[in-house]
């Protein structure tokens, strides 16, 4: 039995373990009200995956000129592989939650990036005592998740008690307003998880795809660790209000076959309804499928019901597996495209460099894609997102190391594949996007990433791919990012980005303060002067507006730090109505004090 400990540190991180012991999202975001709550629960934003966050600040102009804010503190202690999330509603503001590769927990601030609380769920395992890594020590790597309904965070840690003679896996649950564990969590995975007679074996699964939430189902995905070993493709689903009653599935659990991981970073998608996974390599088929190469939709549980409508797999499911040209590199990305026959698709890329467009209706068995077509030269390893502007649907994607890429699904019977654009950077994560209202003020963001990444924010027209931000001055420089892994969320006016040992905010300019006091000076029959109080140090103009009843209208237009306009050629003994705006790229400020004036007969 594991004995969790309960209290919280300000100043170290205590182990929640002892040392002595073992909804559904729409496809598309609705335009979310300037008062509404804001969270960003899960993995993109969405149980789609589509990255897609809605804000109305991150207008296009805004954007241009963010900044990384300084006062912004963010210090945490271990490596980054998860996205942080963005909560809201509890008692101590909104929060941005992060974990790390040595297993801490932090809730920070999201206005100064102080702790809030942080704990510690166990030792990490270390690197001698791993049979192999591509990270390092293993802890956290998956993206954790949040019900919102009852205030839980879900993760999954990968953990030692006793320096790495005993390796497990758990997942569990913490209260996200405080960091307590919540009744009847950890969930131990070796002992729960079995499937058609195999037995999970926690040394040799990694955790590194998102976890998702489905009706009131938690599900954990897990992988290999380089490929070495006989592992094995697990989707492990928990009940949220019963932990102890746990389901499985497996890929390759028949006549000695193993593999089938799933290990995209997305990890699990949903419709809302069902749970979506992409599996990749299996070994010793002899060309006899059993789950891997396949994207796959499970009925709650998981049970996956064997049905073809259920799954796909391309006809040369055999030979990627030979050529290592995985599917599994990428989770399945859930896209509606209207207008399309069929409409309801899945968007599948795998490492061979192919995109796969599937009917998410009836996935298919083992048949052709609805389309597919080659959309790099390069290994396709990432999370892709998604976005429909007045031009279309778009998946953006990263097309290598160093390339930002996008294509267009054509709104036709069936669907097919339109490259878009490509930006070429120096070093490429994994996209999201963000729009004012879900379709205008598009922009797919990226970070620089990696040993030669230039550890940057960058971010492109979504239509056109044309540099919206170019990744700032001295000051936006970030550290410790990792090539797919790392990405970026948007949530009240900023873009938050978690990398080793630090959590960076980026904010957009501030609106101008508003100008008051305005005077209007009548001169002569003809003109009128007007004389304001400057209030802000950021506007880039004024606006003057004037009507004579009704709807005002805006007549002119003058320079920063400008406080006087002398309207002329009005009108004898007329009377005009004024007000005044300051303006800069992050919007208008609110509208002066009103003034009245006569010209003269």
């Amino acid at each position: 039995m594991v004995e969790a400990k309960r209290g919280l540190s300000s100043t170290l991180l205590k182990p929640l373990f002892p040392i002595s012991s073992v909804v559904a999202a729409g496809l598309w975001s609705a335009i979310v009200p300037a008062n509404a709550q804001v969270n960003v629960t899960q993995y993109h934003n969405h149980s789609s995956r589509d990255g897609l966050y809605i804000d109305s600040a991150f207008t296009q102009s805004a954007a241009a000129n963010l900044t990384r804010d300084l006062n912004f503190d963010g210090t945490i202690v271990g490596n980054v592989y998860a996205q942080p999330l963005y909560i809201e509603g509890g008692p101590s503001g909104p929060m941005v939650i992060a974990v790390t590769e040595s297993n801490n927990v932090y809730a920070l601030n999201a206005v100064n990036g102080t702790i809030i609380w942080q704990q510690n769920v166990g030792a990490p395992v270390p690197t001698a005592d791993l049979r192999c890594t591509e990270v390092g020590s293993m802890g956290i790597i998956g993206t954790p998740i949040v019900d919102l309904a009852s205030r839980a965070l879900f993760l999954n840690a990968m953990v030692t008690p006793d320096g790495g003679a005993t390796i497990k896996h758990y997942i569990i649950s913490l209260n996200v307003d405080t960091g307590a564990i919540n009744p009847g969590w950890p969930v131990d995975v070796e002992l729960t998880a079995q499937y058609n007679g195999t037995t999970f074996t926690a040394a040799v699964q990694q955790q590194r795809p998102a976890l998702g939430i489905v009706g009131n189902i938690l599900y954990v995905g897990y992988g290999s660790m380089a490929d070495c070993d006989l592992y094995h493709g697990w989707l492990v689903g928990v009940p949220i209000n019963n932990p102890a009653s746990v389901t499985a599935w497996a890929a390759g659990t028949t006549n000695g076959t193993y593999g089938g991981g799933i290990w995209g970073v997305g990890g699990v998608a949903s419709d809302g309804t069902n749970a979506f996974v992409t599996t990749g390599n299996t070994y010793n088929t002899g060309g006899v499928w059993s789950g891997g190469e396949a994207v796959i939709r499970f009925q709650p549980g998981p049970i996956f019901s064997g049905n073809t409508s259920d799954y796909w797999a391309a006809p040369t499911w055999f030979t990627m597996d030979q050529g290592n040209n995985d599917l599994g590199t990428s989770c399945p990305l859930l896209v509606d495209v209207p207008g399309a026959t069929p409409s309801q698709l899945v968007v599948q890329l795998n490492k061979g460099a192919y995109g796969f467009l599937l009917n998410r209706s009836n996935l298919g068995g083992i048949t052709d894609a609805v389309y597919s077509l080659q959309i790099s030269n390069n290994q396709l390893i990432q999370a892709a997102a998604t976005y429909q502007t007045n031009q279309g649907t778009y998946v953006a994607f990263r097309a290598s190391k160093s390339t930002l890429s996008t294509f267009r699904i054509t709104a036709t019977s069936p669907p097919t594949i339109n490259l878009t654009w490509n930006m070429s950077q120096n070093g490429c994560g994994s996209p999201w996007v963000s729009s004012t209202d879900g379709t205008n003020n598009m922009i797919v963001w990226a970070v620089g990433t990696g040993s030669t990444g230039d550890q940057r924010l960058h971010g492109y027209d979504g239509d056109t791919g044309a540099v919206i931000y170019a990744g700032g001055g001295t000051n936006e420089t970030m550290a410790g990012t990792h090539s797919y892994s790392t990405t970026g969320i948007v949530a009240s006016g900023r873009i938050y980005v978690a990398t080793n040992n630090k959590v960076y905010a980026f904010k957009l300019p501030a609106v101008p303060t508003p100008p008051s006091n305005l005077v209007a000076t009548v001169v002569s029959s003809s003109q009128i002067n007007l004389s304001w109080q400057d209030n802000s140090d950021n506007e880039q103009t004024f606006q003057v507006f004037r009507t004579t009843s009704g709807r005002f209208r805006k007549i002119a237009v003058v320079g920063a730090n400008v406080t006087f306009y002398s309207d002329v050629a009005l009108s004898p003994n007329t009377t005009y109505h004024y007000k005044v705006r300051a303006h800069n790229r992050s919007g208008n400020s609110a509208f002066s004090n009103i003034v009245s004036a006569t010209t003269t007969p």
